[in-house]
Formats: C-alpha cells, sequence, structure tokens
C-alpha cells in the first residue's frame, strides 16, 4: 500500500471513532452519559434498563474494537498482531464487562470514580492508545 493511502486509511478509520464518540448520545442507550458529566460524586446512579445498557455498551465496545484493528492492520500489516490484538480485547471485554455489570447492579456513591474509568475502556478505543506504541516499540527494537 502507498504510503500516503495508508495515512488516509488511518486517518479516515480515526475519524470513524470520532464520529463514534461525536453521535454516542444518538447512536447509544447509556443513562451514565449525563451522569458522569455531572457532579456524579454527589448524586445517585441514574434509573437503567441493564440488559438494553449491556447490549449498547457491547455494541460500541465491538465497533471500537473493529476499526481499532483495522488501524493496527493498516499500521503494521501483520495477521500475528491482529490475532494477539483480537485476543487482547477479547479477554478485557470479559474483565470489563465483569467489572462493569458488578457497578450497575451495586451502585455505591463510592466506587463511582472507579466505575467510571471501566466504563471508558469499554466505550472508549484506549486499547488501541496502548497496543499502537507497544507494537511500534516491539517492531523497532526486532
Amino acid at each position: 500500500m502507498h504510503k500516503w493511502a495508508k495515512y488516509i486509511l488511518v486517518f479516515v478509520l480515526v475519524v470513524l471513532l470520532a464520529l463514534i464518540r461525536y453521535f454516542e448520545d444518538v447512536l447509544f442507550y447509556d443513562p451514565y452519559l449525563q451522569f458522569f458529566e455531572n457532579d456524579y460524586l454527589y448524586i445517585d446512579s441514574p434509573r437503567r434498563e441493564t440488559l438494553k445498557l449491556v447490549l449498547f455498551t457491547t455494541l460500541r465496545y465491538v465497533l471500537n474494537s473493529v476499526i481499532s484493528l483495522g488501524i493496527l492492520y493498516v499500521v503494521f500489516k501483520s495477521k500475528s498482531i491482529i490475532k494477539f490484538s483480537a485476543i487482547i480485547y477479547g479477554v478485557a471485554y470479559v474483565i470489563l464487562l465483569i467489572a462493569f455489570l458488578y457497578f450497575v447492579i451495586n451502585p455505591k456513591q463510592e466506587d463511582y470514580y472507579l466505575f467510571f474509568n471501566i466504563r471508558r475502556f469499554l466505550i472508549q478505543p484506549l486499547i488501541v492508545v496502548l497496543l499502537l506504541p507497544a507494537f511500534y516499540y516491539n517492531k523497532v527494537k526486532s
């Protein structure tokens, strides 16, 4: 792939991630969006439909993960990196979702900050921000 085509494709994929974030209110059911924008440490957890929340959170995680895997593939052109990254995304999803469900089912004011950060890893493409420099460092070192 030509160098400029690679840059343009990565740019398009990053724009897709940004569009998911920009239209999150329209695309996904998430009562915690408003909750965490306010002074959440001093108010009660919002009313929520747990199944619907889990399904939309999963949808958002999958969309972000697929686009992030696309970015990794365009940058590194390695199927082994994609397979390893997909395993990381899968394991992270299971661990994060278990913690997410715990905090959704048992909301306690003293746990809101931890819940906020766990939720952030589920709804934002933070894992790709960790994987890109790690794989780049590994590639340079090899």
